[in-house]
């Protein structure tokens, strides 16, 4: 059975993007070549990626345009992905499908795929998933940076118990957090 994975890089205060939709200046802080692994691991071992439908439409225009070449490119523009969407019914990236019923869609992909699949981005699709108890991990670059305002990644009002699974520090100060999330 197939766990599904939060990841993102938040600030030490616990924002996941600045006042702007896409302001994500502090990831400049914490990329480098340590992160750039995780990120190939997570290409390799992942059946699918999950965004809500703001991310989505942000990493599409990204990850498809982009003149950067690369692995990371070529994973996130090959992989499977699953939108989550009352708005869209159809997608222009490769191997993405669109749906509104997004809960039911992870729960049959945790149950057959044999590869995690990750959720990136997308406060709004993860406090959703939470509530519905089909998160199993979440995994978190903390980055050394406090902006004081912007999108902050968990919503005012979630409560879960999380016990911690794995830490270690990045060479240029931010911290890698996993945690089990206790059903």
């Amino acid at each position: 059975m197939a766990k599904l994975i939060v990841w993102n890089l938040v600030t030490l205060d616990g924002y996941f993007e600045g006042d702007k939709k896409w302001d994500l200046d502090f990831h400049n802080t914490a990329w480098g070549p340590e992160l750039e692994k995780m990120s190939l691991e997570f290409g390799a071992s992942a059946e699918a990626l999950v965004f809500g439908r703001v991310t989505y439409e942000g990493m599409r225009d990204y990850w498809t345009t982009t003149t950067d070449e690369g692995p990371v490119k070529d994973f996130m523009n090959a992989l499977p992905k699953l939108v989550a969407s009352r708005t869209l019914t159809s997608s222009n990236w490769n191997n993405t499908r669109v749906t509104a019923d997004i809960g039911g869609e992870i729960a049959r992909l945790k149950a057959d795929a044999e590869r995690d699949l990750y959720v990136f981005g997308s406060a709004d699709l993860i406090h959703s998933l939470l509530e519905q108890g089909l998160v199993d991990e979440i995994l978190l670059c903390v980055v050394p940076r406090l902006l004081g305002s912007g999108t902050l990644l968990f919503k005012k009002g979630a409560r879960h118990e999380l016990t911690l699974a794995e830490s270690r520090p990045l060479s240029n100060g931010s911290l890698i957090v996993r945690y089990s999330v206790t059903k």
